[in-house]
């Protein structure tokens, strides 16, 4: 049995436990000496997973803890260390945050040489943030906030021409397009679904209104409209 599978099962073994398991179980189950196990459990332990207890008592995860189930390979890993870096480096800052602080949840419980090798990924996406960047990143963050809380919201926009409109619309959802950010919504004014470029957005607020997703009008239905490819812009 590979190292890393064996650290897995012990956490496995380990999750929602409320007695203390004793190690000679657990070197039973895994086929290994008593020694390996408390070796394995001390690197555990190490590397930031909340194992409580010692040899002869036996092991427990820490009341409160939760543990997710981990197999990545080493590919699965690199992936979720690049899309970690590309989220850093175009998404708002409350996302970067995010996916920063998950990918140090989920080193904290990979063995050593796994955790090696996601930092030697050589796919970058650099972060370079000016008052522009930093900015939209701002940008972002509140079409995010808008989206998750249902808040209408209020667009001073302008379109390809840069001709300027109003436009109060009900936010679904945002894209990301390898370059440029979409923020797919129910514009009132037009009175369907419409795409909207951040980047031509000159000022937003809330109305403080709340709305609904109805029938006709919902995310499912928006994504149903662009049935995959991008719609008109506004």
């Amino acid at each position: 049995m590979r190292r890393a599978d064996r650290l897995f099962l012990i956490i496995h073994a380990l999750r929602g436990r409320r007695t203390a398991l004793p190690a000679r179980n657990l070197a039973e189950t895994l086929g290994v000496s008593l020694r390996t196990v408390y070796r394995d459990v001390a690197d555990l332990q190490l590397s930031g997973v909340p194992i409580e207890g010692e040899a002869g008592v036996g092991y427990v995860l820490r009341k409160g803890s939760d543990i997710p189930p981990l197999m990545f390979n080493a590919d699965e890993l690199e992936s979720l260390v690049v899309g970690t870096r590309f989220v850093r480096a175009f998404a708002g800052d409350k996302l970067a945050e995010g996916a920063k602080t998950a990918l140090l949840k989920i080193e904290a419980v990979l063995p050593p040489e796994l955790r090696e090798r996601a930092a030697r990924t050589r796919i970058y996406a650099p972060v370079w943030r000016d008052q522009g960047r930093a900015d939209f990143a701002m940008l972002i963050d509140r079409l995010h906030a808008a989206i998750a809380a249902n808040q209408v919201l209020r667009l001073d926009y302008r379109d390809e021409g840069g001709q300027p409109s109003l436009r109060e619309v009900e936010p679904l959802c945002l894209a990301f397009w390898g370059g440029k950010w979409t923020l797919g919504a129910w514009c009132r004014l037009r009175g369907d679904f419409r795409n909207f470029r951040p980047d031509r957005i000159h000022a937003s607020e809330t109305t403080g209104e709340v709305f609904t997703e109805v029938p006709g009008r919902s995310l499912d239905d928006y994504l149903r409209a662009v049935g995959g490819s991008q719609i008109g812009m506004s």
